[in-house]
């Protein structure tokens, strides 16, 4: 590595530690969670963590009415409704965790612009 390398390397060390030290530390997970119920849509997470409570909830009853069930078709229709309800009961609660990295990322974006100009 060249005199001229290391001059680089080091200025842009130090500049991308100076980055760092503005932006700060990261939410926890919870603040960030927390965060979805007091943004100006907040009334559309609520509607998902409700659907996807009242969707668990009845997975989980037709799954144990499925383990309960004493024949070959009783079981087949106590299972895939289970199987389909637990399963939409997870991709809404997936479908938030975008949006709180889009949430991190804007904040983050934000903040250096303000303290670029």
């Amino acid at each position: 590595m060249t005199d001229t390398d290391a001059k680089i390397d080091t200025a842009l060390h130090d500049e991308e530690q100076r980055l760092l030290q503005q932006i700060g530390e990261e939410p926890g997970f919870f603040d960030q969670v927390g965060g979805l119920f007091r943004a100006r849509n907040a009334w559309v997470n609520w509607l998902m963590i409700v659907s996807q409570t009242v969707l668990f909830i009845a997975g989980a009853y037709a799954a144990w009415r499925f383990f309960e069930a004493a024949g070959v078709l009783e079981a087949l229709r106590w299972g895939l409704p289970s199987a389909v309800l637990l399963l939409m009961s997870l991709i809404i609660k997936l479908s938030m965790w975008p949006e709180m990295q889009i949430r991190s990322l804007r904040s983050d974006l934000a903040l250096l612009a303000r303290d670029r100009g």
